[in-house]
């Protein structure tokens, strides 16, 4: 039985996670973190406050979904304590990965970190890098629930650089420049990603987690969609790295790798 801590566990993510961990028959829930629900009920874990008590309750593995600045803080404290971190909160950037791998660089200890769980995301992103030297152009449109803090989302800053990845690969060279030269509204085209990808974001509320990637070419289009409708649709995806990250050496970072891809 593998021992489990949630940060977070007071969130509609954590409440989730605390729920599938316990229904999993090799893994137990020992610890339930959230500052903001201190002495709520965490499927029978008593929610605590400080990510201290990870280790004092015998966790071996921590999932955290809170927020970016969050992680920031607690990254150091996972070491610390010797406990296998799942983090899946979106908004962390190219140096908090650096400060992560710092963090657990020689600790003895690993982490996974992912900007989607969804197994079905993790293809999308695939299936873009795979068609990204074959077309001429590419957008990205990712919707989201209106209580989403950053945008664009972590999915789609990662199949933006799936994307230039796959062209850079393929020997082909950046997308070509946007032709919009009237821009009516500010912000119209969206952001520009890695490698010249445009995004675009979308926040309703009624959504989940939802992403489309249109690609074009003369005469021909291919979009490729991927939308999450539940929350327990990220479950199977952190199960995995929960039970994989032991046996994963420092930081991985995505699925892509516990898949095989």
């Amino acid at each position: 039985m593998v021992r489990v801590g949630v940060v977070g566990a007071g969130g509609r993510m954590g409440e989730e996670v605390c729920r599938a961990v316990q229904q999993a028959p090799d893994l137990t829930l020992v610890a339930a973190i959230d500052p903001a629900h201190i002495g709520g009920d965490a499927g029978g874990c008593v929610i605590m406050g400080e990510v201290n008590a990870l280790s004092d309750l015998g966790a071996q593995v921590v999932v955290d979904f809170t927020i970016a600045d969050a992680v920031r803080h607690n990254m150091r404290h996972y070491a610390q304590q010797k406990v296998h971190a799942v983090i899946g909160t979106s908004g962390l950037g190219d140096e908090d990965l650096r400060q992560l791998r710092r963090c657990f660089e020689g600790a003895g200890v690993n982490a996974i970190v992912a900007a989607n769980f969804a197994i079905g995301a993790v293809l999308l992103v695939h299936f873009s890098r795979l068609a990204a030297p074959h077309m001429d152009g590419v957008e990205v449109i990712e919707l989201h629930h209106d209580a989403k803090r950053d945008a664009p989302s972590g999915t789609a800053m990662h199949t933006a650089r799936a994307i230039e990845e796959g062209r850079r690969a393929a020997g082909r060279g950046p997308l070509p420049p946007d032709p919009t030269t009237d821009v009516v509204l500010a912000g119209a085209r969206g952001a520009e990603g890695a490698g010249g990808v445009h995004v675009h974001s979308v926040r309703l509320p009624g959504l989940v987690a939802h992403e489309e990637v249109l690609f074009g070419a003369p005469g021909q289009s291919l979009s490729i969609r991927h939308d999450s409708y539940d929350r327990v649709s990220f479950m199977p995806g952190v199960l995995l790295a929960v039970r994989s990250v032991a046996d994963r050496p420092g930081v991985t970072v995505g699925l892509e790798t516990l898949l095989g891809l």
